[in-house]
């Protein structure tokens, strides 16, 4: 049985206040419901996201703040803090982590700069909500063998797919230069590359 993560519960002290700064982030909202002045729900979605946020009044019991390591996946890590910048998130500067996977609770292993092979999943920048809620983004660009079935291939934007299509493009353009030749079948190399890419299988050669 498929069990998907849909809901995300974020504790805020001020509902309006949360529902501004997400927003502004350029999050999708999906409902802001109050049947009565003591319940109230509002969901938001980030871009391209399966999974959304909830917050409100009398949703969790958590102490407004305490949601810390919340991740969002980006496929350029410098791009989306630019973005993050100009919606006024006030994010990090971009960093690794020491120990070279994941990265460390807190910031005392956090090294400055991206990762210096831009590894698929090793750059990060951290974000917090008025609240104190923290949220990290990781930079993904090529997934791991088996995280995702290559027989079931998915964009969840067309930002997402525009930057599967220019990654295989760059990949395709070094294979027709080993090639030493055009390739006149482009489209199957293209499509293959942006499967593996996905499911994190070997790329066509």
């Amino acid at each position: 049985m498929d069990m998907k993560l849909e809901v995300v519960v974020v504790p805020v002290s001020d509902v309006d206040r949360a529902k501004d700064f997400y927003t502004e982030l350029g999050w999708r909202l999906d409902a802001d419901i109050a049947p009565d002045g003591d319940f109230r729900v509002v969901q938001v979605t980030p871009p391209g996201s399966p999974a959304s946020v909830i917050f409100g009044t009398s949703v969790t019991v958590q102490a407004p703040g305490s949601a810390q390591g919340l991740h969002l996946v980006v496929d350029d890590i410098e791009a989306a803090r630019e973005e993050l910048k100009r919606r006024g998130a006030n994010p990090s500067e971009v960093f690794h982590d020491a120990g070279g996977v994941f990265h460390h609770g807190g910031t005392g292993a956090r090294v400055p700069g991206p990762d210096p092979l831009r590894s698929s999943y090793g750059s990060f920048l951290s974000f917090s909500d008025p609240d104190g809620n923290g949220w990290l983004l990781q930079e993904i660009t090529t997934r791991l063998p088996g995280r995702l079935d290559p027989a079931v291939t998915a964009f969840a934007s067309a930002e997402d797919l525009a930057g599967a299509l220019r990654r295989a493009a760059a990949a395709h353009g070094e294979h027709e230069a080993r090639l030493g030749a055009r390739d006149d079948d482009w489209p199957d190399w293209y499509a293959q590359h942006m499967v593996s890419e996905q499911a994190g299988t070997q790329p066509p050669a």
